[in-house]
């Protein structure tokens, strides 16, 4: 057996930040009133996390790339018949891959029906100005019932899976995104984590900030 990079550490880093910030969504959420401030912080937050996982996707780790992600239907009914073991993916089986990709583009529309909401209360979505009375009205129905709801059932099927896996299948999931490593029966390609890919990350995270202050900075 030998140990391999797979989870560089920006990627971690993101997985673990965009799970407290979509908790801290929630708590705000239910909370209200002045709580609501800090809702709209970790919405920004999730925000610049995902832009930064797009880019990251395009030029971090080996495995982090959305390359490496197995999402053709020919790879996810092999792995639905058990035709590929479990533990032959490095990095996101297949079904783990369309979880990921799932999960990332409803937070992005959660986010983005949030920036055009208006509860007609106290809180007003930054970019709700530039849109059409009706487009405010579906974002902020949505944002507040199906959206919330459908983003509950990704993480609680997310957090099954993880379960699943570890009981059922005798793989743990978690460790590997916590120091990054694994365990593999042959040598196979690490994801890159040194100096300088971290301070790519850090400029990549930066400019996504920037962008994001830029988008919601418009409002009047």
């Amino acid at each position: 057996m030998v140990t391999v990079r797979v989870w560089d550490l920006p990627t971690r880093l993101f997985h673990w930040a965009l799970a407290i910030c979509v908790a801290g969504l929630f708590i705000t959420a239910e909370w209200g009133g002045p709580a609501m401030v800090w809702h709209f912080r970790f919405g920004f937050t999730v925000l610049t996390l995902l832009l930064f996982r797009l880019a990251w996707g395009l030029v971090g780790g080996h495995w982090s790339r959305w390359a490496q992600l197995p999402l053709r239907p020919a790879q996810v009914f092999a792995y639905l018949k058990g035709r590929i073991a479990s533990d032959h993916w490095i990095g996101h089986n297949p079904l783990g891959s369309w979880s990921v990709l799932g999960l990332l583009c409803m937070l992005a529309l959660q986010v983005a029906s949030g920036l055009i909401s208006d509860d007609e209360i106290s809180n007003t979505g930054p970019l709700s100005f530039l849109v059409p009375a009706r487009w405010v009205n579906w974002a902020t129905s949505w944002h507040k019932d199906w959206g919330q709801s459908l983003i509950v059932l990704l993480v609680a099927l997310h957090l099954a899976a993880l379960i699943w896996y570890r009981f059922k299948k005798k793989l743990s999931l978690v460790p590997a995104m916590v120091h990054g490593d694994k365990s593999l029966p042959q040598l196979v390609t690490p994801s890159r984590d040194d100096a300088p890919q971290r301070l790519l990350a850090l400029v990549v995270f930066l400019l996504s900030a920037l962008a994001v202050y830029g988008l919601v900075s418009i409002a009047p």
